[in-house]
């Protein structure tokens, strides 16, 4: 990891800290609704276009300062036609297994302090993939925590020729384009990024 991307790093997580906390509350709101309103229009226009719809979807428990996704988990593990999952930590320098989740799933603190499902069953790979976002360019680069979980892990579906639409989720004070910064040769782009403000990326829609 550079030393340019360590200090990049810390100057996101400051700014994301010092946010305001109902703007955040707020921001997470916007989003979720955002999220949901995508999703909706997203299946109609597959649907309309002859497409299969999105099953798997596979989401995050928000960490401190992250958006708060929870009360949108909730609302699409009720739905009979999504089913969800959880990203876990099986071994380090490994892709990530998804578990699935829903209401009643008992959870589990494990590596970093991440909530996963406590069970051992595996979902399928997902359709969509909601990814924890630090920083984001408006081409969608991302910059996450520096452990490289999720670009191993959206280089190993690729390579399994899985398609799955990766959407960043993260604060507008992330935007990266202001900064010096260049991807490094191992990060996954994402498809499209939301923030608190809007899409940055903007979605599929077809």
């Amino acid at each position: 990891m550079s030393q340019n991307h360590q200090n990049l790093r810390r100057t996101l997580l400051d700014l994301r800290a010092q946010q305001d906390s109902n703007q955040m509350r707020r921001g997470a709101l916007l989003m979720r609704g955002r999220l949901f309103t995508w999703l909706n229009d997203y299946r109609s226009r597959l649907s309309a276009s002859g497409h299969n719809q999105p099953l798997h979807i596979a989401a995050f428990w928000s960490l401190e300062n992250e958006p708060d996704l929870g009360p949108l988990l909730a609302q699409w593990a009720e739905l009979e036609h999504l089913h969800l999952s959880l990203p876990c930590v099986v071994k380090e320098n490994s892709p990530l297994v998804f578990r699935p989740w829903d209401n009643s799933t008992p959870m589990k603190t494990a590596a970093f302090g991440v909530q996963e499902p406590d069970t051992d069953r595996v979902a399928p790979n997902p359709d969509i993939m909601l990814v924890p976002t630090l920083g984001f360019t408006r081409t969608g680069d991302r910059m996450g925590y520096g452990k490289g979980y999720y670009d191993r892990t959206l280089a190993h579906l690729k390579a399994q020729n899985h398609e799955v639409v990766s959407i960043g989720i993260a604060w507008a004070v992330g935007d990266l384009s202001s900064y010096d910064y260049t991807p490094a040769d191992h990060d996954q782009p994402l498809h499209s990024v939301l923030t608190d403000k809007g899409w940055a990326v903007p979605a599929p829609t077809v």
